[in-house]
């Protein structure tokens, strides 16, 4: 259970587009390999640019589940 517990989290509630890939990425750039980064948005676009940010950058998405209106992402730092 201790891998699903983030390092870092993000609330990116309110945001629109760009601006949670935008953060989601900026806070991934800072973190160390196998940290965990949780990060919850209400963009419905933030599901799809989410999951392409974190494969494209190599990265492992751990979970993803949508609540409502709310995506809650746990991203492992991956290199």
């Amino acid at each position: 259970m201790s891998e699903d517990k983030p390092d870092r989290e993000i609330d990116c509630i309110g945001l629109y587009c760009p601006e949670p890939v935008f953060r989601t990425r900026q806070e991934l750039d800072e973190m160390a390999p196998g940290e965990i980064l949780s990060v919850e948005a209400d963009d419905p676009a933030a599901e799809e640019d989410i999951k392409r940010l974190t494969k494209n950058l190599g990265h492992e998405l751990v979970n993803f589940r949508k609540e409502s209106n709310r995506l809650y992402f746990l991203i492992k730092k991956v290199e």
